[in-house]
C-alpha cells in the first residue's frame, strides 16, 4: 500500500539536502554474504526511485565475497552460476528503495537508503537476504504475531590504517587496546572518547547501541544494538557492521568481524536475541521461575531441531567453523539452558514476566538477515508443530549429552550438504534461495580447499 506520508517525507529529505547543499544520495543493497553493495546517485533520482523500482547489476548474486564470478570448478561440478553468469549477460535485477530506512550520514549529511531486491511482480526476490527475512516475518505477521530482535557483535579493532595492514600481509596485527581485563572500567575510562564518539556516531545514524565495552582479549570490543522490530533490527545490524568499519578507517584503524582471526583467542560472536508478541503487545514467551510456557517451549523445540540443519545461515564461512569448538565460548551443539552461556540457546527471563531467547550460535561474520530468518523460522515451526525440546542443560553445556542430530557439522561443506537435505528449509526460505545459497557455500569451501595457507607451509614445508 502507498505510504500516505511519502510525499511529505520526500519533501523533507529534499529540503534537508538543499539546506545542507547536498546533491547526492547513497543507496545500499545487501548481497548473499551480507556485504552491502551500493552507489552514489544524483539526488534527482530520488523521486523516480520512490515512485518506481530501480535496477542494479545482478552480478552481486553471481560472484563470491571476493568478487570472483561463480563458474564450473576444476572438476566440472556445477555451481550456483545458473541464476546469472556469462550466459545471461549479467542483466539488472529490480530493487525498490525502502523509504522508512532513510537516515543521514553524520559526516557528509548525505541521505542513505536501504534498497531491497524484488522479483518481476515486485515482491519477494528469491535470493535477496532481506526478502528472505521479510517473507518469514510476514508469515508470522499474518498469524497476528510480531517478532522483535536485537543483535550484539564482538569485533576486533586494529591500530593501523588499512593500507598498512594489507602491505604487511596481515602478518602484523596491532590491537587498538592492549591486554586482557574484559569489562575494564580503567580501559573504558582511558579510551572514553573513542567509545563515546562511536556511540554518538551510531545514535546519529539511527543504529543506536545499548552498550559498548571491551572484551577480555586485546583489541576486542563488543556492541549491543537496541531491540527493534525484526527487520529493522537486521537493517541496523548490517548497517552497524558496515559503517563502523568506515568509521574506524576514518580514524586510521581497521575493524574486523571475522568469526575468528587468531587461534590464540576465542572467536567473535554475533548473537541474536528473539522475542515474540501478539497484536496487543503481550509477550508470547511469558515465563518465569525457570519454566517455559507452551509458546516458548515449542519455539525452543523448533530451534533445537532445525538450527543444526540450517547451520550455514548462522555460520556461513570456512572461518566460521574455527569458532564453533569446545571451550571457546561458542556452542558445538543445539542445546539450551536458563541463563547458561555455555549453551547454544540461552533463555533470559526478565522482569514483568518478559522472556526472550538468545541464539548464541552465529559469529560476527554472519549475515544478520539470514540469522534472523533462520532463528524466526525455526521458532515458528516449533510452535506450529508443537515440538518438545530436550531438558535444559544445567552446568557445562560442552559436557551435555546431546542427541546426534543436535550436534553441529564441523566443516562448511558438511553443513551445506546437510542444509541441502532439509525439506523444511525449502518451505521456509524458498527452494531457489536454498539451492543458490547451498551452492555458494560449497563454492566457498572448494575455494578454501584448493588454497595453500600459512598453517600448511609451517606444518609441512620442511618436515614431511
Amino acid at each position: 500500500m502507498p505510504d500516505p506520508n511519502r510525499e511529505s517525507d520526500l519533501d523533507r529529505v529534499l529540503a534537508e539536502c538543499k539546506a545542507n547543499q547536498v546533491n547526492t544520495l547513497l543507496l545500499g543493497l545487501t548481497d548473499i554474504d551480507g556485504v552491502i553493495r551500493g552507489k552514489y546517485l544524483d539526488l534527482g533520482k530520488l523521486e523516480q526511485l520512490v515512485n518506481s523500482e530501480g535496477g542494479f547489476c545482478n552480478v552481486v548474486f553471481g560472484w563470491d565475497i571476493d568478487d570472483h564470478v561463480y563458474e564450473l570448478d576444476v572438476v566440472g561440478v556445477d555451481t550456483n552460476a545458473s541464476f546469472t553468469g556469462w550466459h545471461t549477460g549479467y542483466p539488472d535485477a529490480k530493487f525498490r528503495l525502502i523509504e522508512s530506512t532513510q537516515r543521514t550520514l553524520p559526516d557528509t549529511k548525505v541521505p542513505f537508503f536501504i534498497g531491497e531486491f524484488v522479483d518481476e511482480s515486485l515482491d519477494f526476490h528469491p535470493l535477496c537476504p532481506r526478502s528472505v527475512l521479510r517473507r518469514v516475518a510476514e508469515s508470522l505477521h499474518d498469524r497476528g504475531t510480531h517478532a522483535f530482535g536485537g543483535f550484539e557483535y564482538e569485533f576486533f579493532v586494529l591500530d593501523d590504517p588499512e593500507k598498512t595492514v594489507r602491505e604487511n600481509g596481515f602478518e602484523v596485527l596491532r590491537s587498538l587496546t592492549k591486554g586482557n581485563l574484559g569489562y575494564s572500567v580503567v580501559k573504558a575510562a582511558t579510551h572514553s572518547s573513542q567509545l563515546t564518539e562511536l556511540m554518538d556516531f551510531c545514535r546519529e545514524f539511527r543504529m543506536t547501541l545499548e552498550g559498548l565495552h571491551f572484551e577480555a582479549r586485546p583489541g576486542t570490543w563488543e556492541a549491543a544494538l537496541a531491540k527493534q522490530e525484526v527487520i529493522e533490527a537486521a537493517d541496523r545490524a548490517n548497517l552497524f557492521k558496515t559503517f563502523s568499519k568506515s568509521y574506524f578507517r576514518q580514524h586510521d584503524a581497521v575493524a574486523s568481524f571475522m568469526a575468528k582471526w587468531s587461534m590464540k583467542f576465542p572467536g567473535q560472536s554475533g548473537h541474536f536475541h528473539l522475542s515474540l508478541c501478539d497484536e496487543k503487545g503481550t509477550d508470547l514467551f511469558q515465563s518465569e521461575d525457570r519454566k517455559l510456557n507452551d509458546a516458548a517451549r515449542f519455539a525452543m523445540g523448533g530451534l533445537v531441531k532445525y538450527l543444526p540443519q540450517w547451520l550455514p545461515m548462522l555460520a556461513p564461512n570456512v572461518n566460521s567453523f574455527t569458532r564453533l569448538v569446545k571451550g571457546a565460548w561458542a556452542p558445538i551443539a543445539a542445546n539450551w539452558g536458563f541463563e547458561n552461556r555455555t549453551c547454544a540457546l540461552r533463555v533470559i527471563q526478565g522482569k514483568d514476566s518478559s522472556c526472550h531467547i538468545e541464539n548464541r550460535i552465529p559469529g560476527a561474520d554472519s549475515n544478520p538477515y539470514l540469522v534472523a530468518a533462520a532463528t524466526l523460522a525455526a521458532a515458528k515451526l516449533g510452535i506450529e508443530q508443537r515440538i518438545e525440546p530436550p531438558e535444559p542443560v544445567v552446568g557445562n553445556g560442552y559436557e551435555a549429552d546431546n542427541e546426534p542430530e543436535a550436534e553441529f557439522s564441523t566443516t562448511l561443506r558438511e553443513a551445506a550438504l546437510r542444509l541441502k537435505q532439509s525439506e523444511e528449509a525449502d518451505l521456509a526460505f524458498g527452494s531457489k534461495f536454498i539451492e543458490h545459497f547451498v551452492n555458494s557455500r560449497l563454492w566457498e569451501s572448494r575455494e578454501a580447499q584448493r588454497t595453500v595457507n600459512d598453517w600448511q607451509l609451517q606444518r609441512y614445508f620442511e618436515v614431511i
